[in-house]
């Protein structure tokens, strides 16, 4: 028997890039899938019928997740579709790199409440059913950028460290109900956003990062497997780095 199997995992982000990966990685240990995207169908798609071919459940849900009113519509939706949502990955993220002081209120205010924002919104609806029912796992992806910060992405730090220090206080909230919450850092991952930097912006990356490589979308799907899984049961409150060294 797989480790997730008559389990359901709800993935946002999930078109694409680590949010495919993870999707993928759940399926394949035995996972049903809700696969959330922003606006790509044909890519989200590609995810569905992948984790179809493998014999698992999935279900495409459009929804911007910063919107409160549209996700608590696809929880209704899944609800029907799914009745339970056991694992909950927060993966969807967006950038708009530039100085602090050349940025924005709106720039600051859309990397905020997609990738803060919109993960709060994410596990305030679907904590409650796994307190309820006394077995659950949350999985915020963050950033090593949350950790160590970056030119031109104060937006993005921000709100990457402050999902990390949500994550906490959800775990020892939660402890005792049987439902872990942990975060996974990636550092520079090869994906469509990363593949929109210079060369020799990544050539700096990769001189930087001890391992001298870029890591793959699938390097932290394995890691949110894990703690998705019975394995992980005593692992929670935790921000596990997967960025090549990058950051110690």
């Amino acid at each position: 028997m797989l480790p997730l199997q008559g389990r359901v995992a709800l993935v946002t982000g999930a078109g694409r890039g680590i949010g495919r990966a993870i999707a993928l990685a759940l399926a394949r240990t035995g996972a049903d899938v809700a696969i959330n995207y922003a606006s790509n169908d044909r890519s989200a798609g590609e995810v569905r019928d992948q984790i179809r071919a493998m014999g698992r459940k999935a279900e495409l849900c459009r929804c911007n997740i910063a919107d409160d009113t549209a996700v608590h519509a696809m929880g209704e939706t899944l609800r029907k579709t799914f009745g339970q949502i056991d694992i909950l990955v927060n993966n969807a993220g967006i950038t708009r790199d530039k100085s602090f002081m050349k940025m924005t209120h709106t720039e600051w205010d859309e990397v905020l409440n997609v990738n803060l924002k919109g993960p709060v919104q994410m596990t305030h609806l679907f904590l409650p059913q796994m307190v309820e029912k006394g077995w659950g796992r949350v999985i915020n992806i963050t950033s090593v950028i949350g950790q160590m910060g970056n030119f031109g992405q104060a937006n993005y730090a921000a709100a990457k460290g402050g999902l990390d220090a949500f994550t906490k206080s959800v775990a020892r909230e939660v402890a005792r109900k049987g439902v872990t919450a942990n975060c996974v850092a990636p550092g520079f991952i090869r994906t469509d956003m990363t593949a929109a930097v210079s060369e020799k912006a990544l050539e700096h990356i990769k001189s930087i990062t001890p391992m001298a490589r870029m890591g793959e979308a699938e390097e932290i799907a394995e890691v949110v497997a894990f703690l998705a899984s019975p394995a992980a049961s005593f692992v929670t409150g935790q921000e596990i780095g997967v960025n090549g060294g990058l950051y110690m």
